[in-house]
């Protein structure tokens, strides 16, 4: 392996540990957009489910009291009933076309999310609705590891707080990747080479989900919000980008 990957792969490894210590989610949002330049999607992301579910376990201790497990319920249904589709659809997954999908999926996303001046907290559609988020975002986790866009957006229009929204994010997202690792696993989509790979990320990935968390607990409502924002909105940029250079 060069050393351009083994750099990559650590920066990668410390920016979706970060992202996912400081808010529930965003190790692929992250990782994918610097992992992609140097892995194709069929080691990268089960590298990032790896690597998610590692950051996820490690800061799940100090935040589960306080997470509202009434309103996860809906999402963790709908995510593991979307896992096996989105699994199914890695091995047809063409490399530019994934990488640009994936961006403008995220600046969609975070665009619409920054235009969203007035707090919202619309309640119709109820669990059923939830639960339909929690689907969409199981096939993306199940494709990309990207379970993640699709809840930050709903719970922004949801109205919820903080330790709300970051309780969805992180025991939604810990869950339904662990699932789609399994099933990867378990379908021959993960290959040897990805073992390797993820035990030369897994010190960054300790490393940065530990300084995330630090980080989170420091934050306000408003700064959290902004932060997630910047975070959806660079990563996106990125593998637009990416997919659009000469490679």
């Amino acid at each position: 392996m060069e050393m351009l990957t083994y750099v990559l792969l650590l920066l990668g490894a410390l920016a979706g540990g970060f992202v996912s210590g400081l808010a529930g989610f965003g190790t692929a949002l992250m990782a994918l957009g610097i992992w992609l330049y140097v892995l194709p999607p069929s080691l990268a992301v089960p590298l990032v489910l790896i690597c998610s579910v590692i950051a996820q376990s490690s800061t799940l201790p100090s935040m589960w009291k306080s997470f509202n497990l009434s309103l996860v319920w809906p999402f963790l249904i709908g995510g593991l009933l979307g896992v096996p589709l989105g699994t199914m659809m890695v091995a047809s997954a063409d490399p530019k076309v994934f990488k640009l999908s994936v961006g403008v999926l995220i600046l969609v996303f975070s665009t619409a999310l920054y235009l969203n001046k007035r707090p919202l907290a619309i309640k119709s559609g109820g669990r059923i609705a939830d639960g339909a988020i929690g689907f969409a975002g199981g096939i993306l986790g199940g494709l990309a590891g990207l379970s993640g866009p699709l809840p930050i957006l709903w719970a922004n229009i949801r109205g919820w707080n903080k330790h709300e929204r970051r309780g969805i994010f992180q025991l939604f997202n810990f869950t339904v990747l662990a699932t789609a690792l399994l099933l990867q696993t378990a379908s021959d989509l993960v290959e040897l080479k990805v073992v390797w790979l993820a035990l030369v990320a897994f010190p960054g990935t300790l490393i940065g989900a530990w300084a995330g968390a630090r980080v989170y607990h420091a934050l306000n409502d408003k700064h959290f919000g902004d932060i997630v924002l910047a975070l959806l909105f660079l990563s996106g940029v990125t593998l637009v980008w990416n997919s659009l250079g000469a490679h």
